[in-house]
């Protein structure tokens, strides 16, 4: 690995990087255009841009429990089950930068989000249709476990919805 992954807040002039990444892995994740961004970012508990050689090289949407006008489905699912959570919206790395530790960079980062906030868990959903293996491995290294599923669209997503318990 030839730099170190630094986190920073997202900023605006970040928009387009976080579309264009969000749309290279639309498969996976929910579309996004720049409303719905601005939207989720005003309300994240913290959107982060995660660097590399100080390039960007990934992005992650975090939020917090209580955010009831957010209108994800995921989201509401761990809300009626969880009283205290973190929740990652959304995590996409550019691909030149995958298997560098990057993903494992930002997850550290949620994790410590979880500790500020007092949230004895974090919260996140996987593709299962289609079948996101790479995704379902690393979330089982961090932790996580799959507490329910559901689909989430009329043209056959399936998630795991998953919790890892945060070590305060």
């Amino acid at each position: 690995m030839s730099g170190d992954v630094v986190l920073r807040e997202a900023r605006e002039e970040d928009y387009p990087f976080i579309l264009r990444v969000n749309e290279e892995n639309v498969a996976v994740l929910s579309p996004m255009d720049e409303a719905h961004l601005r939207k989720l970012d005003e309300g994240a508990l913290r959107t982060f841009i995660a660097e590399v050689d100080s390039a960007p090289a990934a992005f992650a949407i975090v939020m917090r429990d209580g955010f009831d006008a957010y209108d994800s489905q995921n989201y509401h699912w761990f809300a009626q089950r969880y009283p205290q959570f973190v929740y990652v919206d959304r995590i996409a790395i550019d691909a030149p930068y995958r298997g560098r530790g990057v993903g494992r960079a930002i997850y550290d980062a949620v994790f410590d989000l979880a500790r500020e906030t007092e949230s004895p868990v974090v919260a996140a959903e996987i593709d299962t249709m289609p079948y996101n293996e790479p995704s379902l491995k690393f979330h089982e290294s961090m932790g996580f476990h799959e507490v329910g599923t559901q689909f989430v669209s009329a043209n056959g997503v399936q998630v795991s919805l998953q919790i890892a318990p945060v070590q305060h």
